[in-house]
């Protein structure tokens, strides 16, 4: 009786109605896979097809090993008398090591007489089965990544995540571990995931098989690139993505949105994007301007492009009963089916369904009618919201997809959703697509996912789980990231509190991936139309000049600093792009020796050269900076260089965010950035 299978690539072992299977994926990375009473199945939620690499695999005497560069899975089968059950039973465990031969991760132990399992199925009548996946804690691991919480927390350890998308909630679940490996949970399962003191546990409430991958290396920015290898890079950002983009709730006609942008050239001000934000369709699921406020979306277009302006145009994955699609689409299912009670999943603004973005069909529909109603006529941007998708309730197990439950396939959706229109436009013969959506999975990343971190209230609390927000999402393959600067809720564009606030999200945006200005901005502004029916409000002002001039000269100054930086953006562009690297970057990224460096939450590197630490408390004149060891660090405000391995404060007057060069990089930048703010 052979007790191991073994392939070129692959170790396989069965028994106690398991299949189990452990396989390369890619340089020193595997794939694990476990399926009951199965065989595994091929399933590619987010992993692309591997490179071949150079495997070695070994079996002796109940013992194999599987050896793939740095990382080794070694398998341990066993049999016995099980004399509670009173039959024989088989049983494999799964642990992991580095190139050192140190164990960075293994299952959890059975614990004699407890008689845990570490591979836990139990099955869901009528369906599949719930799993627990659980692990052995790795002593002093420092964990970082599962995409986007709202909290302060830079080290997750300790934490414990619900694997599911809600506003402002984008899980993403890889985690990166300071032992040196990064894991992948591939199942887009509803669930939960706890990184406890006694045990780690990952959770899918209906899946058919156990399956993640396991990359090891000894180093951040090694781990970063195998992932990005394994699940896709991102494409390279367009130019006009390293500029500074402008948008409100709600440009609300025409002639509004083109004056602004005609404002913005008459005063020299930088911009490369403004956004045509929600409903300005007539009916939701119309996918199209309602020509009263919008009466020549091509010359919109033309006119903007003519100023060096790109439009993004906001599209829901919602179809109102009223909509003049919503028949075809219900009838011919490509709409989000509700398991029980009335076929309605959201109330805003009216009763809707969501389309269905895992239907190939759905992708194929829709981006028909965008394409006709949009892209043919110049626009190349899209503004895909509720990406969640944001359901009424957010009660997972009552909806269907065609690719299965919500339980089963739920967290997919985003991916689905940013697929449906990157395929479109690349058919569609357009090279470079960047999209922006309030939700990511795994994966999505390659189909141009520029994910901003939601509905965000205006508050400093807020501002400092962005910061958060953004290295874990870095970590979690989703370099393209931004928020709302200012904040999305409650922001009264004449408070100077809010003021003061929105002067220093502007400074931390200037060095986010993507600088973008949006919010619901008080007091509001109620819209009719000629009939004088009722359409969804706007807010205030929130273009530079609408909180003052004293703080229109900073917001200025600022977005003249982030042209000066494009050369520098579009580096770590690059880098993103061909190497998987994140463009936040948490501390330890770029010092993983420095034991500080673990333990920053509230200062970042922008890429490998800039030490950027936003103020984080209102009306603040000074913070202190953790300068690494191993580097010179340059004020670029002051020209003056300080040794690292050291803290120091600095003064931050209402127009200094502190940033420091690393080693003379950026020399450019050194003096002129007080100059620049100052114009």
């Amino acid at each position: 009786m052979n007790t191991f299978e073994t392939g070129p690539d692959h170790v396989t072992w069965r028994g106690d109605g398991e299949t189990l299977t452990v396989q390369a994926w890619g340089r020193s990375s595997l794939r694990v896979r476990s399926a009951p009473a199965s065989d595994v199945l091929d399933t590619d939620f987010a992993l692309l097809e591997p490179e071949r690499v150079p495997v070695t695999v070994s079996v002796d005497d109940g013992v194999a090993t599987l050896t793939n560069g740095d990382v080794t899975a070694v398998l341990r089968a066993r049999d016995f008398y099980d004399e509670q059950a009173g039959y024989q039973v088989f049983r494999c465990t799964v642990e992991f090591r580095d190139a050192a031969g140190r164990t960075v991760l293994r299952e959890l132990d059975e614990g004699g007489s407890l008689k845990l399992q570490a591979r836990e199925f139990r099955p869901v009548i009528g369906g599949d089965h719930r799993l627990r996946a659980a692990f052995e804690p790795v002593p002093g691991e420092k964990l970082y990544g599962m995409g986007q919480y709202q909290q302060e927390i830079l080290d997750i350890k300790g934490s414990t995540f619900e694997l599911a998308h809600r506003n402002s909630q984008a899980s993403v679940p890889f985690v990166m571990s300071s032992a040196g490996y990064g894991f992948l949970w591939h199942n887009p399962a509803i669930g939960q995931a706890t990184f406890a003191a006694n045990r780690t546990e990952w959770i899918a409430e209906s899946t058919q098989q156990l399956d993640y991958w396991i990359t090891v290396s000894s180093s951040p920015a090694a781990i970063s690139a195998a992932y990005a290898d394994a699940t896709g890079h991102a494409p390279m950002m367009p130019e006009y993505g390293l500029g500074y983009w402008q948008c409100k709730l709600r440009y609300w006609n025409q002639e509004q949105l083109l004056d602004v942008a005609r404002e913005h050239k008459r005063r020299g001000l930088p911009l490369d994007v403004i956004v045509a934000d929600f409903f300005h369709w007539p009916k939701m699921g119309d996918f199209r301007f309602e020509e009263e406020f919008w009466p020549d979306p091509a010359a919109m277009v033309a006119e903007l492009r003519g100023l060096g302006i790109e439009l993004m145009v906001s599209v829901w994955p919602q179809v109102s009963v009223e909509s003049e699609n919503f028949a075809r689409l219900k009838k011919e299912n490509l709409l989000v089916r509700t398991e029980r009670g009335l076929d309605v999943q959201m109330g805003f603004q009216g009763p809707s369904m969501f389309l269905d973005a895992t239907n190939p069909r759905t992708r194929e529909v829709v981006w028909e009618i965008c394409r006709q109603n949009y892209h043919d006529l110049g626009i190349q941007l899209f503004w895909l919201d509720e990406a969640e998708p944001e359901y009424g309730v957010y009660d997972y197990d009552n909806y269907r997809y065609h690719q299965g439950s919500n339980l089963q396939v739920g967290n997919i959706y985003p991916q689905a959703f940013a697929r449906m229109f990157y395929e479109g436009q690349r058919a569609a013969g357009q090279d470079e697509v960047v999209n922006l959506l309030r939700c990511a999975w795994a994966g999505s990343q390659r189909y141009g996912a520029l994910v901003w971190s939601g509905d965000i209230h205006s508050t400093y609390t807020d501002l400092r789980r962005q910061i958060t927000a953004g290295l874990h999402m870095g970590v979690a393959g989703i370099p393209w990231f931004t928020t709302d600067i200012g904040g999305f809720h409650n922001g009264d564009v004449n408070d100077p509190d809010f003021r003061d606030l929105l002067v220093r999200w502007f400074q931390f945006g200037t060095f986010c991936p993507v600088m973008r200005m949006h919010g619901d901005r008080q007091p509001y502004e109620e819209v009719t139309s000629a009939d004088g029916s009722p359409r969804a409000r706007s807010g205030a002002g929130n273009e530079l000049w609408s909180f003052g001039e004293e703080v229109y000269e900073i917001l200025v100054g600022y977005t003249r600093m982030r042209e000066m930086l494009r050369p520098y953006t579009r580096r770590l562009m690059t880098e993103a792009h061909t190497n998987g690297q994140p463009v936040m970057r948490g501390m330890f990224h770029e010092f993983p020796r420095d034991a500080t460096c673990w333990d920053l939450a509230d200062q970042y590197m922008f890429g490998p050269d800039l030490l950027v630490a936003p103020i984080v408390e209102p009306h603040a004149t000074s913070r202190r900076v953790y300068l690494p060891e191993g580097a010179a660090w340059t004020d670029l405000w002051s020209g003056t260089t300080y040794d690292g391995g050291k803290w120091l404060t600095v003064d931050t007057p209402i127009d200094v965010i502190p940033v420091f060069a690393r080693d003379g990089a950026l020399p450019d930048l050194v003096g002129q950035v007080s100059r620049t703010a100052a114009r």
